[in-house]
């Protein structure tokens, strides 16, 4: 039964387009304590699209078109948002040892802490979900998503997938 007399929603068997929306939810609420937390810690610039731009920087640097492909954007907006992770100093071009024509975005310092502070910051939000959920069931939440979407299937396109 979908609805009840009163109009109530029979939350045992929801709507199925309720579903993204919680995990979205979910989602959403994490990052934005992630960078509540992130900015009382004095990184105040780092937005969200930073934090995927970096992860797919990575510790060894990346191209703008590698970044691009990484994101699923193109080479000129992964330049734009080298641009933006540059003005705020979170990462720098350098030349490629390799190949002195290729420029290489690579993370500074500043960049890497924000980087560490993430992983400490998530760490905590993932013992206050268990917490409030417990820890046997924030477990089982977390094996039946690697189920679902396995991770190899994860992604960093977040900005181009929500994109027109």
């Amino acid at each position: 039964m979908a609805d009840d007399v009163e109009g109530m929603r029979d939350v045992r068997n929801p709507p199925g387009y309720e579903l993204p929306l919680l995990l979205f939810a979910g989602f959403r609420s994490l990052i934005d304590q992630l960078h509540a937390e992130l900015a009382r810690q004095g990184h105040p610039d780092l937005r969200p699209a930073h934090g995927f731009a970096m992860q797919a920087i990575g510790l060894d640097g990346a191209t703008a078109s590698e970044l691009g492909r990484r994101l699923g954007v193109s080479k000129q907006a992964a330049g734009k948002t080298a641009d933006r992770l540059e003005a705020v100093g979170y990462a720098v071009r350098a030349e490629d040892p390799a190949d002195a024509r290729r420029k290489v975005i690579r993370l500074t310092p500043h960049g890497m802490d924000a980087l560490a502070r993430s992983a400490a910051v998530f760490e905590e939000l993932r013992a206050q979900w268990a917490a409030a959920l417990g820890p046997e069931r924030l477990r089982g939440l977390e094996d039946d998503l690697r189920v679902m979407v396995p991770l190899s299937g994860f992604r960093l396109d977040v900005a181009g997938w929500f994109g027109p």
